[in-house]
């Protein structure tokens, strides 16, 4: 094999190719070659062969060029090695050109002239492929590397895949490479519990992390050195290097969607890009995106400087990535990569082009149709049939991913109990379906804003995959949430001793006010887009109509008739039951007679009295509650017991007796008092299921 053997591996979406390379690094060592690896860094090498490396390299004596999980589109460099009489053997998985690369020799699962029956390898099962020629035997001790690469390339996980997989967790799980083990112990990961999800959501970005903010040959030398203060080293670098990693991805997804939000146009397609993102890691944010839109994603950061934008591509089943970028080659410097990924190089004042471009290819060929998140369900579940035993049986058929998909169910009008928000940043959802008095509790990753939307007691339908969670020795099902629906009107219970300053605060909304001091003070400070509404008597309630589709009540009324009325009439999709009470009728009462009689009395042997000026010493005189006793003057003034002119009260003698039950204000305080009981003080379980009966009846 010479004196030297350079490993040039893409390193394209990281992982896959750093396995790659560790997988033939260690296959040549067996077999006594000399050699060295090569990482071409993405963010001044750029994607695949790179002619001034493969220079380098040869200069340094290199005596023959092995790429790992790419090649099969860098003509100029591969020539170039071979004009310096250099051979290079290329192995990769990724879409062929129209004309391969005059290399020595290429590797691929589907090359035209070969007849592998499985064409689906991920660039790391091309290289065990390789591997396994080379050694006469398959290296049952290099499967754990298959299976990280594997799992992290997204690739088909049927057929022959899944097989590399299956035996590769379990090489896995016993693995004694160093650098494994302490990154184990970093991530706090227990070995016996190593799964297919355990790769794909901890170990693969932690170790993809590195090559995205730079050189990914540590990757490399943690997968693979026997040394125990390296590998402790390194794993800490690893995870230092995913913190970062998940700083830059948080920045950049959020600036991303406040850019969809702006788009003046709907698209097919998104094409963002932006000066300052940071190159590394705009494949994951791409995926994030398309998680959340379901449509193709391009991110890019922009080089004013060089006047290109540089990014990576995410994609869904329905829409071939590659193909699509090569539609619009013209418009590109560089691109590569497949269905589902993609990485390329575009002039900066194409990037509109390629917009408008990719949106009339998804048109043309019909795949706009078929654009959107959507969901395929593989079956619905009564809660009580979602056992710990169901979970068993369908784990037979791990592990799972692209093709082998973990079966999805459906939880149909079910309850919704304890519904909150958690984590250090609340973005994640946490809560408990509950149907024929069986529970299930359920997780949703980044689904935190959604528990603002969730009334307590919703009927909600959900669909997610189910797992075990296992804690202090028990063991029971849990639902990891993949998307939810909820059914019919929401009612949410913001009733407090005051009203909450954050209400004032909700956007889209239409503000009930009952009480027109309140309506005073707070009507005005509403955003633009909500709308305050001062409803005095019956006649208001049968006027109004919702200029939105959510309803604040913001105090409480006079007569529960009133709110019923409301939502007859106008059969809102969500409300708001604040209920506050300024006066707190319910907690007061009414007055009893004995206290009747002992203000009577006052009143009557008294004259000129300053109600307007001197109630409150009044109230204190009396040992009567200040509102108490503004309800039995009332009750007073309307059957004639007293007269007030300009805030001075006087008894009227000699008045014919009248019962005070009769009186108007005596029957209206018993009527809010009953309102206020219901609700202000209910159950807000009784008052939820009320207000949907009455939002979802009809006149």
């Amino acid at each position: 094999m010479g004196e030297n053997l350079a490993i040039a591996s893409k390193d394209y979406l990281s992982l896959y190719g750093v396995t790659s390379t560790a997988v033939l690094k260690e296959t040549i060592e067996m077999i006594g070659g000399e050699v060295n690896y090569y990482i071409p860094n993405r963010f001044t090498d750029g994607y695949g062969p790179n002619t001034a490396a493969f220079e380098r390299l040869i200069e340094q004596g290199t005596q023959l060029i092995l790429t790992c999980d790419n090649g099969v589109s860098g003509h100029t460099a591969i020539d170039r090695a071979k004009s310096l009489g250099i051979d290079v053997i290329i192995t990769d998985h990724h879409e062929l050109p129209d004309t391969l690369p005059d290399a020595y020799a290429v590797i691929h699962p589907r090359h035209p002239k070969g007849s592998y029956p499985f064409g689906e390898l991920a660039g790391v099962g091309v290289a065990f492929k390789l591997a396994t020629a080379l050694l006469g035997e398959i290296p049952i001790e290099l499967l754990d590397l298959v299976a990280l690469g594997t799992i992290a390339d997204l690739v088909l996980l049927t057929n022959e895949n899944r097989a590399l997989v299956k035996q590769g967790l379990l090489v896995l799980k016993n693995t004694q490479r160093m650098g494994l083990t302490a990154l184990f112990k970093s991530a706090k990961i227990k070995r016996e519990e190593i799964d297919e999800e355990t790769i794909g959501f901890i170990i693969a970005p932690r170790l993809n992390a590195v090559g995205r903010l730079g050189d990914a040959a540590p990757a490399v030398e943690l997968l693979t050195t026997f040394d125990d203060e390296t590998a402790l080293a390194l794993a800490q670098l690893v995870q230092e290097k995913n913190t970062e990693r998940q700083a830059y991805v948080s920045t950049i997804t959020n600036e991303a969607f406040e850019m969809i939000e702006k788009l003046p146009t709907a698209s097919d397609v998104y094409v963002l890009a932006k000066e300052g993102w940071h190159e590394g890691v705009l494949g994951i944010v791409a995926s994030k995106i398309v998680g959340k839109t379901g449509k193709p994603t391009l991110v890019m950061t922009i080089d004013n400087a060089k006047g290109l934008a540089k990014g990576s591509g995410r994609s869904i089943a329905a829409f071939h990535l590659y193909n699509a970028l090569d539609s619009v080659r013209q418009l590109t410097t560089t691109f590569g990569g497949h269905h589902m990924a993609a990485g390329l190089t575009v002039p900066i004042e194409n990037i509109a082009l390629i917009q408008d471009n990719l949106n009339h290819y998804a048109a043309e060929t019909g795949l706009s149709e078929e654009l959107g998140e959507e969901i395929q369900v593989d079956g619905q579940l009564k809660i009580q049939e979602a056992t710990v035993e169901v979970v068993e049986e369908l784990n037979r058929l791990a592990p799972f991913g692209t093709d082998n998909l973990k079966p999805l169910f459906l939880f149909k009008n079910v309850e919704s109990q304890d519904v909150r928000r958690i984590g250090g940043d609340q973005a994640h959802l946490k809560m408990k379906l509950v149907e024929d008095n069986t529970f299930l509790d359920v997780i949703g990753f980044q689904f935190g804003s959604v528990a603002d939307e969730i009334g307590l007691y919703s009927d909600v339908s959900v669909v997610g995959k189910l797992a075990i969670n296992e804690w202090n020795g028990s063991r029971k099902t849990q639902l990891m949430l993949e998307d939810l629906a909820i059914e019919g009107v929401q009612v949410f219970d913001s009733r407090s001793t005051q009203i909450p300053a954050a209400l004032c605060n909700t956007e889209q909304a239409d503000f009930i006010f009952f009480d027109q001091l309140n309506f005073e003070k707070y009507g005005h400070l509403l955003p633009d887009t909500s709308f305050s509404h001062h409803l005095t008597d019956g006649a208001a309630i049968d006027q109004f109509e919702m200029k939105t589709t959510q309803l604040i009540f913001v105090d409480c009324p006079s007569d529960s008739e009133w709110v019923k009325e409301l939502l007859i009439a106008n059969h809102p999709e969500k409300i708001i039951a604040c209920f506050y009470s300024r006066e707190e009728l319910y907690l007061n009462g009414i007055p009893n007679r004995n206290q009747f009689g002992q203000v009577f009395k006052y009143i009557a042997t008294h004259v000129d009295i300053d109600v307007r000026n001197k109630l409150t010493l009044l109230a204190t005189h009396l040992k009567i509650k200040e509102n108490n006793l503004i309800f039995i003057i009332s009750v007073f003034l309307e059957i004639g017991f007293v007269t007030i002119t300009d805030g001075v009260m006087n008894v009227v003698k000699d008045v014919q007796k009248k019962e005070l039950e009769q009186t108007t204000t005596y029957k209206k305080r018993l009527k809010q008092i009953e309102s206020e009981n219901f609700f202000v003080y209910s159950h807000f379980s009784e008052l939820e299921s009320w207000m949907k009966q009455q939002a979802n009846a009809t006149l």
